[in-house]
């Protein structure tokens, strides 16, 4: 997957997906300004307050926040002097990760999940930034690990994509929907009318054609479905010529390590949504197969898996992602316990 299709690339894209702009003919731009923002097309007459944030100034935003003027703007969507997105305070910090104005800016009203203009919250910005203790900041503050709906991509879309495993430890800590894409969820738009043609690109996925092992194992250890689509019907015959039907196809096609493979198996993949019509060296084409990745594959596909592998991913599967986290409270000897959490 090219760089330069990724999602948190395109916001508007996903806005449009997320939300309509209203009357027809309605400018998007407009509709965006309206939603988003309190002063969208000039520079208000001050800016210290987002200034001293951009730069962390903790000081001065002690000393501003002292008067009720301030403390009443807080949450406001300025243009300030260092940039053209307006932005609140709290969000100008994230941004340049400075994690003690972070922590003042929340204790002093900051609203944790108020979104830019481009349906970017705080803490999107702050994992798009690689601040990780800004993340934790906001995480702990009650900020939503599954960023905004009206933002086509997700902290742990990103986290998976860049490879930052700790970042992403920490949103699924807090309770991060692994496999959450809003483009595809019923809060944003309709059930769908007609099946898809081809794979959505959810977390794991990401993380595969980036080569992030680490994250990869980490969405899976999380409930992450390991054959991941889409949340309506599929249409596999439909699919477009030469595109991935499913996370395995796609872990093979990206040429991702044996590893990769293993994984997927371990955690339950569909061996038999992998529809080539041949195996062999020959029929791969463009494909750039690691061939022990396509030797692990094609002895998980000969071989009946494991009754206690079995039980595992039915155990899981039972539990739902959702739940577990409660395994190591399960009245079950430790060795079972990590067993099943694939320790």
């Amino acid at each position: 997957m090219a760089e330069g299709s990724s999602p948190e690339e395109r916001p508007e894209a996903g806005l449009q997906a997320g939300a309509g702009p209203g009357p027809a003919g309605r400018n998007l731009k407009e509709w965006l300004r309206d939603q988003f923002c309190d002063h969208p097309l000039e520079q208000c007459g001050d800016t210290r307050l987002h200034d001293a944030a951009y730069v962390g100034d903790l000081q001065t935003l002690r000393h501003l926040l002292e008067e009720e003027s301030y403390r009443s703007r807080i949450n406001e969507k300025s243009v300030w002097c260092c940039g053209w997105l307006p932005c609140t305070p709290l969000r100008i910090a994230a941004t340049a990760g400075h994690g003690n104005c972070v922590d003042f800016l929340i204790r002093k009203g900051a609203e944790v999940d108020l979104v830019d203009v481009k349906g970017q919250t705080a803490l999107y910005v702050a994992v798009v930034n690689e601040h990780l203790e800004s993340v934790q900041i906001l995480l702990e503050a009650g900020a939503d690990p599954n960023g905004s709906r009206h933002h086509r991509s997700t902290p742990v879309y990103h986290a998976s994509r860049v490879g930052r495993a700790d970042i992403l430890k920490a949103l699924i800590r807090y309770g991060a929907d692994v496999d959450v894409n809003h483009h595809l969820t019923p809060e944003v738009q309709p059930p769908f009318s007609r099946r898809l043609t081809s794979l959505v690109v959810c977390p794991l996925y990401i993380s595969a054609a980036y080569h992030n092992l680490q994250c990869f194992k980490l969405l899976l250890q999380a409930g992450a479905n390991p054959d991941f689509n889409c949340n309506g019907p599929v249409n596999t015959q439909a699919f477009y010529r030469g595109s991935p039907a499913c996370v395995m196809d796609a872990v093979l096609r990206h040429g991702c390590e044996a590893a990769f493979v293993s994984l997927l198996v371990e955690f339950g993949a569909n061996l038999s949504l992998v529809k080539w019509e041949s195996l062999g060296p020959e029929s791969r084409g463009r494909r750039k197969v690691d061939p022990e990745a396509l030797q692990v594959f094609k002895e998980a596909r000969s071989v009946p898996r494991s009754l206690l592998g079995l039980c595992r991913v039915a155990v899981r599967w039972v539990l739902g992602k959702r739940r577990l986290h409660l395994i190591p409270s399960l009245p079950l000897p430790d060795p079972v316990k990590r067993f099943l959490l694939y320790e």
